[in-house]
């Protein structure tokens, strides 16, 4: 039997809901206003709550309820599910031609702070309720049959308003009883990954997220390497992407800014060179520093390599080997290489100056023992205000704007207290996280005045104790790269 092809653009624009200029006042307890997202204009069930440590307390919250459902969503030449207006066009012609019925969907990725709103639009088919996913896979399956990439599509994933529901688990720390220090971990190694909840143990804190962004694109083997600046007892251990958002750690003091790192090696002979990474893996023509903390080989890639001892003593060796303890090696590729094996000679000294500045106010961050940085990966809000840094953080996409994820966000209060996040997502009709501007939203609720977001997706996790207390989109906890925690 044929099917009646319709073909055209449909009017539903998917946008995010507009946020008021000013932060909620707090005092580091939940909000008396009403929760910020959804239709329902209402305060969120708080399921328990209790205080985890003297000044630190955990909120388990519910808001919202699940009436969306499913579609089918068509995949674009790229393998993206949205494109160009010209692309979407004839995916909906090659669908129709197949005698589907799809329709073309535009959608509108919100503006950001330092990146304009931008028009995109999506092919879908059908519409079916929550317990009727069955159909949509069937669907997607027929349309593999014909030669068309499809994906089912939950409703709730999108930027578009919805009624939830949320599943949110919040820790707020009073600063005026808080005793203890906030502090950021790499796990064993910087090259490998670890849980949340396993680093958690190894510093016996009280409580912990997971961090920022960690290098997937990057061999195995080092793909626990932070896409971003590092910090762990002021040792700078990755370098920072020049003015994306971090968190900067002393004690229980804690503040959000941008910041880049600059990391110079000074050879006896007078020379003086910029380092352009910090254990990571090298790309053509590059120079990188590797500390002990590093926890794996060198690459045998026939660059060239130095080991710098604690006295500031140069040995050569060949490329391709462990970092001795107290040592640190500097790896050179291509014109890199030709630099060291001029002015690194066996017997001579090079040092090492690394500077982490804070660009709000120009100053170096002091890189004491006591000092933890990690880099985030979106600035959400700012003196109270919204300002969502999405170009500047390379997150200016449809996927990280508009639609709804997991996340893991971080905040500092007006009293100057931690307010750490997470909001489960990615379970149909159990919670569906939050997009980039739902999250400042929720941040500014919960009484940020400076917040970011970190990693989120299968890698946002709360650990409490040594007890993940969040849903973790995976099924299981994720292995990641850094993340912070708050310890005694």
């Amino acid at each position: 039997m044929s099917r009646r092809i319709i073909v055209g653009l449909s009017a539903i624009a998917l946008t995010a809901t507009a946020v008021p200029a000013h932060a909620d006042q707090t005092n580091l307890t939940l909000p008396t206003s009403a929760f910020p997202l959804g239709q329902e204009q209402s305060r969120p069930l708080v399921k328990n709550q209790r205080e985890v440590s003297r000044g630190v307390r955990l909120f388990d919250l519910a808001h919202g309820r699940s009436t969306q459902g499913w579609t089918v969503s068509l995949l674009m030449p790229n393998g993206h599910d949205d494109g160009t207006l010209q692309a979407a066009q004839l995916k909906a012609d090659e669908a129709s031609a197949a005698g589907f019925t799809p329709a073309v969907v535009r959608i509108v990725q919100p503006a950001a702070a330092d990146a304009p709103a931008v028009e995109r639009y999506m092919v879908r088919i059908g519409q079916w309720t929550l317990k009727q996913r069955a159909e949509a896979d069937k669907l997607v399956k027929e349309l593999k049959e014909a030669g068309i990439k499809a994906k089912a599509d939950y409703l709730a994933d999108d930027g578009a308003e919805t009624t939830g529901p949320w599943k949110m688990h919040v820790l707020m720390v009073d600063p005026r009883l808080f005793r203890g220090s906030f502090k950021t971990s790499v796990g064993v190694s910087v090259a490998k990954r670890e849980t949340t909840s396993s680093m958690a143990k190894h510093l016996g804190a009280i409580a912990g997220v997971n961090g920022g962004f960690f290098n997937i694109h990057t061999p195995k083997q080092l793909q626990g390497d932070p896409m971003g600046v590092s910090v762990v007892g002021g040792k700078l251990l990755s370098e920072a992407v020049a003015g994306r958002s971090g968190l900067v750690l002393n004690g229980r003091r804690a503040r959000i800014t941008e910041l880049k790192s600059v990391t110079t090696a000074a050879s006896s002979d007078g020379s003086r060179i910029e380092i352009k990474g910090i254990n990571r893996a090298a790309g053509p023509d590059d120079l990188v520093l590797y500390t002990p903390e590093f926890g794996a080989k060198t690459a045998a890639d026939g660059g060239a390599e130095v080991v710098i001892d604690a006295q500031g003593r140069v040995v050569t060796r060949e490329a391709g080997g462990a970092v001795p303890r107290e040592s640190s090696v500097l790896h050179g590729t291509g014109s890199m290489a030709e630099w060291l094996l001029s002015h690194a000679l066996d017997g001579s000294t090079m040092r090492i100056d690394n500077k982490v500045i804070d660009l709000r106010t120009g100053k170096g961050v002091p890189l004491t023992p006591e000092t933890y940085i990690m880099g985030g990966g979106v600035g959400l809000v700012r003196n109270g205000r919204v300002q969502i840094t999405a170009k500047a953080d390379g997150q200016a996409s449809v996927n990280m704007m508009l639609r709804r994820h997991p996340r893991t966000l971080v905040g500092i209060g007006r009293s100057g207290g931690l307010i750490v996040a997470t909001v489960d997502g990615r379970d149909p009709g159990v919670s569906v996280g939050a997009s980039m501007v739902e999250a400042a939203q929720l941040m500014r609720w919960l009484g940020a005045k400076q917040a970011v977001n970190l990693d989120g997706g299968g890698s946002s996790a709360m650990v409490v104790g040594r007890k993940v207390v969040n849903r973790p989109s995976d099924g299981a906890e994720r292995t990641v790269g850094d993340a912070l925690f708050i310890t005694p």
